[in-house]
């Protein structure tokens, strides 16, 4: 049997450190030869953060903002091109390809759309076994049975009915849970969920965060939770970061976040929640535009050309993330107008 014992100490499990990411835009020969210079994509560019164990962390921002690159670069699936991630107080940049191999047991991923990373010839039962065989071979009697008890856990009953059924035999919402049924069967530490509710129906989705929640405390898991969607996000976050073209604009405790937003871009977001009410009018300035190209992106405050509140300094100096408010942080330059 796994042993589910939690050897890992109180504290932060992953420990994010001025981390970027820049990918060399593709030219043609003759127009690399022309510009004289290779350009790149800054899709994270100095982000900092931590994880502690047993919350759920939220990274929350428009799409292009950097948050599913962050989150492969988080669980080793990327490297970065600068900066530093640690993850138990393991150094990702010094671990060769079989000590990773051996990590990737407790970093665990739920992807947003289960139909696409579900192959379509393998059962549901083979499909969520694949972990135990690469990681437990050694327990080869007894994966059936312990996929049998993680279909149980996630809801998918009698489990005998789901181990033989094939992806495109099963609903939207059913594919869900065996996406979080695989990511579960080596028993992580770290669970990655990118957009894991996007693809399934409105009806089941709340009840899939039920499921998420429900298994966080039973089996103390730590998740990075990424989404674009901040009802989500506070529905199952402990602390959320806002980013903005890759950059970290907010960060901080979500009830906090959430009841004295003190960036411009956070309060936008915050803005366009739907309410269910349509007397309901906004009174928050929303920005104008779209998110600028990563490849040359604004001098100063990056969200200064969309920003209603934006003064001459916004565009000449970038703000630094500092502390107002206690475990609240936030880079702008006039935050502290926000401030109750």
């Amino acid at each position: 049997m796994i042993d589910h014992s939690k050897a890992i100490k109180q504290g932060n499990l992953v420990e994010v450190r001025n981390l970027k990411k820049y990918f060399p835009v593709q030219k043609g020969y003759l127009e690399q030869i022309l510009a004289g210079r290779v350009d790149y994509v800054r899709a994270v560019d100095g982000v900092s953060f931590d994880i502690r164990q047993g919350e759920a962390f939220g990274l929350a921002g428009e799409s292009g903002s950097g948050k599913s690159t962050i989150g492969r670069l988080v669980i080793g699936l990327d490297t970065p091109t600068e900066g530093q991630v640690t993850f138990d107080g393991i150094d990702l940049s010094t671990q060769s390809s079989e000590e990773m191999r051996r990590l990737r047991r407790r970093m665990q991923v739920i992807f947003q759309d289960p139909m696409a990373s579900l192959n379509p010839r393998m059962t549901l039962g083979e499909a969520v076994s694949q972990g135990l065989k690469i990681h437990f071979a050694e327990l080869a009697n007894q994966h059936r049975e312990m996929v049998m008890r993680v279909f149980d856990r996630v809801g998918l009953t009698p489990a005998q009915y789901f181990y033989n059924k094939y992806p495109h035999q099963i609903s939207g919402g059913q594919r869900q849970r065996v996406v979080i049924a695989r990511a579960l069967i080596t028993q992580p530490d770290l669970v990655l969920a990118d957009e894991p509710i996007a693809m399934a129906d409105v009806s089941v989705r709340a009840l899939l965060l039920d499921l998420m929640v429900q298994l966080k405390k039973e089996l103390n898991l730590t998740y990075l939770f990424i989404t674009h969607d901040l009802a989500t996000a506070k529905y199952i976050c402990d602390r959320i970061g806002i980013l903005y073209l890759g950059r970290m604009a907010e960060v901080g405790d979500l009830p906090e976040v959430y009841s004295t937003p003190l960036h411009p871009y956070t309060r936008a977001l915050m803005a366009a929640v739907p309410v269910p009410d349509p007397h309901e009018r906004r009174t928050t300035l929303m920005p104008e535009g779209e998110i600028p190209n990563p490849i040359n992106p604004p001098s100063g405050c990056r969200f200064h050309p969309r920003c209603p509140y934006a003064q001459a300094i916004c565009s000449q100096e970038e703000p630094v993330l500092r502390e107002l408010r206690p475990e609240h942080q936030v880079a702008c330059h006039f935050a502290e107008q926000f401030l109750e």
